[in-house]
């Protein structure tokens, strides 16, 4: 944004700024005084949705907000074809817009649009069509890489016989001055005009055009007039000999009718060589087929590739498209194990992907010197995001990876999938960006026929509960499903079901789905609504500054690098389990918010570069995310939700267990067990709330997380769960406490004690008999505090407790969420005393309940209280806990002047969530939910029917 608005205002000769200004994430120059403004879609998103909301405030108090659009006259959104979900939202908005503001013009942009379906979406809006200009592109599909494969010796750069890549728009009035130069050639034998037109642009457009009246293509007229030279030149361009003229007749037909014997036999040659090459290739095609598995990726097929492309030509930079790190590493480790490629003078190995360091993808950017040849194995990044000036050729695997959603199992998605003809398009042109180049797709030319034009549109494969709430802030009274069908493409009503399932368990929509006072808080914020709340909850905790960096990390990416190395490799892993270790170890998302801190000190520090280095961290993230917390912290800020010196919303930020429970608040419903390795199976997997076995990547923290017997089965939280080529995975885990599960979870039901007799009867009594027959068994089970009672979350995760633990329980959640709701209500003011008490007995709670490893001082045993004796043995040995890895000296002198301490509040009167006059020396002794030893899912058992629950109403929290 900023490098084209600087352009502009050069051209203009004035400051940007001046008139040209520019706003994106993190930065903005410019205001109100600008007549051009660059933007991003999501800040025009915004600045839409936050316009329309204030002319309804103002319709609604019958005030004037006629202007609001009235400083806009022209909006140009550029790339539409990305199909992202907030672009097409936006242009939803935008369609009701125009009618209402006659003044307001929208221009949509791309090179590879769908323009006929926009214009139509407009009702029918005129499209405009720029001619842009590549270089020609010589093109390959798999059946033309076998052939080549196959053949001995010759130089298959410079064929007899080409498909050669359209350059450009065939016009009116280039068909018009190649309707005149025929006419001219067949009537005057004039052949140079015709010749000019066709040398000036070698598409098949013109070597196969025909005549608008005549359809006579340039093939026939050089066969009828004998023109063998000229005839040979459009066969080796790729002429179509089967064309036919309106009259029925073919270039062999004309040759013959003019008894052009020569040129006859020209044409029948080609024509058998044809038939006999296309044979040859169906043959090779199919044998090859029988042998390999199309949907992966054949990297010894791509290594003999290279090795003739570099045979057979002296320079020139190779690009090859794979889907994803995995195929990336194997390419590469083969390439490198090859005699052939292994002398790194003579061929440079590149890799591009997102998450490997900057330094390494720099370098595909730089010459290589003189007699070495430069080989970048990249993903779809280099489709569109970069150009390589010296690539000049491709070799296209025809694959990429695809996140999407699937809404019936609520499971995202990322798997390889083949890509869109536009895609392949795309990648073509990169061959032929600066240079004529050659492209090689590894499918055949029947795939290449059969793959979707566009990609899926990601409002129809993502997750979209931001939009949702969008829809409400836009227009409280309209049902969501309504405005959404109004989309270019809809999502499937099971997403918007999901979606707003949960909106009402983040109580940002009721069950009539009604916006409510959270919701409109959760919604103004930049960030997804259960990172919103999440951060709420953080302000009442005082532990804002781990959700922030939280927040900003799922918002942008993790900081962590991939090394290409595989000693680097388990370096790395080590590095990123070290880090975790800070915040009690087992937690990929606190091992993120470990490596923020620690970075943030070693740049105060000067050693910022020996920290990135150590511990495989990207130091460019880190700063984005620096800033981005910034602005984030700003947003707050406005909304008066933190004061200015928000260090007094932090005094817990180091504090494992209430990190954890702000880990909960965003995470929450995305909860599920650990459970024990599988007979024969060497890694522990989780079990979710629907039963599903989902394993652990290999990248997580958790991934070699073992626990004996006496731990029952750990709870742990994720950010999602993925279908991948190898089944479901789980990327980001951290092992929880129950209570943050107690405390935050939308349903809690009270049962009597689980117990081998309950267990195995069943009587087939309904739910309503149940309940009647057991109003006395109610009273029984809560009528004295030290009862045994069970305690079941949200139908399937079973605790023991005391009777006295769960109403102490009950009373925290209801004062939790009126916490929640007057800090919504009044973001400004201090917690009431009884409610300041409540979020620091909350406080308390969690910061006890950790898991052992979650304890600094390291002497939990001892200080457990009445429910625990001193010497009961730790459920984790020190030390010796497989997926923990004790912090060495470099990062404990880094945080070391910031010892964890208990949980903290201030008396100020301007500190926005803690409770004056409740600072205790000591921690308050709590009762213990212990899981129980045969947890439940779906249905409660038995037991159940004594149950009381405790649900909370979806109508604030």
């Amino acid at each position: 944004m900023y490098s084209v608005a600087e352009r502009i205002s050069a051209e203009r000769g004035e400051a940007v700024g001046d008139t040209v200004g520019y706003k994106i994430r993190l930065e903005s120059k410019g205001g109100k005084n600008s007549s051009i403004m660059f933007c991003t879609n999501g800040v025009l998103l915004r600045v839409l949705i936050g316009r329309i909301t204030n002319v309804s405030k103002a319709q609604n108090q019958k005030l004037s907000f006629d202007d609001a659009f009235t400083g806009i006259t022209h909006i140009i959104v550029d790339e539409i074809h990305e199909r992202d979900r907030f672009s097409d939202f936006m242009l939803a908005i935008l369609r009701d817009l125009l009618p209402l503001y006659p003044h307001l013009h929208l221009v949509l942009m791309s090179a590879t649009i769908d323009a006929e379906r926009f214009s139509k979406y407009f009702n029918g809006c005129p499209v405009i069509q720029v001619p842009g200009f590549t270089y020609p592109v010589k093109t390959f599909y798999l059946e033309d890489v076998l052939s080549i494969l196959q053949s001995v010796g010759g130089n298959h750069i410079n064929p007899t016989t080409n498909d050669l890549k359209q350059s450009s728009v065939l016009t009116d009035d280039y068909k018009s001055s190649m309707d005149e130069s025929i006419n001219l050639a067949l009537d005057n034998d004039e052949f140079d005009p015709l010749l000019e037109l066709i040398s000036a642009e070698q598409s098949p457009d013109i070597f196969n055009y025909q005549h608008s009246e005549t359809g006579v293509t340039p093939l026939m007229v050089f066969a009828g007039k004998g023109q063998v030279g000229d005839i040979c030149m459009l066969l080796s361009f790729g002429a179509d000999c089967s064309a036919r003229d309106h009259d029925g007749k073919s270039a062999l037909d004309w040759a013959q009718q003019k008894n052009q014997q020569v040129a006859c036999e020209v044409i029948k040659k080609h024509m058998e060589c044809s038939s006999a090459k296309l044979t040859e290739e169906n043959e090779l095609l199919n044998k090859y087929l029988a042998t390999i598995n199309p949907e992966h990726i054949d990297t010894v097929l791509i290594e003999r590739l290279l090795r003739k492309i570099c045979v057979d030509s002296n320079e020139g930079a190779i690009l090859v498209f794979l889907p994803g790190w995995e195929d990336i590493n194997q390419t590469r480790e083969r390439l490198l194990a090859s005699s052939f490629f292994r002398d790194s003078s003579k061929f440079l190995v590149l890799s591009l992907h997102s998450m490997i360091p900057s330094s390494e993808q720099k370098k595909v950017f730089k010459h290589p010197p003189a007699g070495a040849r430069k080989i970048i194995l990249s993903t779809n990044i280099a489709e569109t995001a970069v150009t390589i000036d010296d690539v000049v050729f491709v070799i296209d695997s025809g694959r990429m990876k695809e996140k999407s959603y699937d809404p019936y199992n609520n499971v995202s998605t990322l798997h390889s999938s083949w890509v869109s003809k536009a895609s392949a398009r795309q990648r073509e042109g990169r061959a032929g960006r600066c240079q004529p180049g050659s492209c090689y797709h590894l499918y055949s030319r029947f795939r290449a026929a059969s793959l979707p034009d566009y990609q899926i549109p990601e409002i129809k494969r993502m997750p979209i509960e931001e939009l949702c709430l969008q829809v409400k802030l836009l227009d409280p009274n309209c049902r969501v499903a309504d405005f959404l069908k109004k989309t270019l493409d809809p999502p499937v009503p099971e997403t918007i079901k999901n979606a707003i399932i949960v909106l009402q368990d983040l109580g940002a929509l009721t069950q009539d789905e009604q916006l409510t006072d959270l919701g409109e808080k959760l919604g103004t914020l930049p960030v997804h609504p259960s990172t919103s709340k999440m951060l709420l909850f953080g302000i009442l905790m005082n532990c804002l500054d781990p959700a922030l960096t939280l927040a900003c990390a799922a918002d942008y990416r993790d900081p962590f690098l991939l090394p290409m190395a595989p000693d680097d490799r388990k370096r790395a892993a080590a590095a990123k389990v070290e880090l975790a270790s800070l915040y009690g170890g087992y937690s990929d998302q606190l091992a993120v918010v470990a490596a923020f801190d620690c970075w943030r000190r070693a740049k105060e520090r000067g050693q910022e570069s020996q920290f990135c280095s150590k511990y495989f961290v990207s130091s460019n993230i880190m700063h984005m995310l620096s800033n981005m917390r910034k602005q984030l912290l700003n947003e707050l800020a406005q909304r008066g939700f933190v004061p200015a010196d928000a260090s007094a919303c932090c005094l817990n930020a180091r504090d494992p267990g209430i990190n954890r429970a702000v880990l909960m608040a965003r995470a929450y419903p995305m909860v599920g067990r650990l459970l024990p390795p599988r007979k024969n199976a060497r890694r522990a997997v989780i079990e979710t709330a629907s039963g599903a076995k989902v394993r652990l990547h290999p990248h997580s923290c958790n991934f070699n997380l073992s626990f004996g017997k006496t731990f029952g089965n750990p709870l742990m939280i994720y950010d999602e769960i993925t279908r991948g080529d190898g089944g479901m995975y789980i990327k980001n885990s951290s092992v929880v406490a129950p209570y943050p599960l107690i405390l935050l979870a939308t349903e809690m039901v009270v049962t009597p004690p689980d117990d081998d007799d309950s267990d195995n009867e069943d009587d087939g009594s309904s739910d309503d008999e149940a309940e009647k027959g057991t109003l006395g068994q109610h009273k029984e089970i809560m009528s004295s505090p030290d009862n045994s009672v069970s305690v079941v979350i949200d139908r399937w995760l079973r605790f023991d407790a005391t009777a006295l633990d769960v109403a102490q329980i009950y009373c925290l959640r209801e004062r939790l969420k009126a916490a929640i709701l007057f800090k919504v209500k009044h973001p400004q003011d201090v917690l009431p005393p009884d409610l300041g008490a409540t979020m620091y007995a909350i406080a308390c709670i969690l910061s006890y309940d950790g898991l052992p490893a979650m304890v600094p001082s390291g002497d939990f045993a001892t200080n457990r209280g009445s429910n625990q004796s001193s010497t009961e043995p730790s459920r984790f040995s020190l030390g010796h806990r497989a997926g923990y890895t004790p912090p060495g000296g470099f990062l404990v002198s880094l945080l070391s002047d910031r010892p964890p301490n208990a949980p903290h509040f201030h008396k100020s009167s301007n500190h926005p969530g803690g409770a004056s006059g409740h600072m205790q020396s000591s921690r308050a002794s709590i009762g213990r939910f212990d899981q129980s030893r045969r947890p439940q899912r779906n249905n409660p058992g038995p037991g159940s029917s004594a149950a009381r629950t405790f649900k909370r109403q979806r109508n604030g929290v």
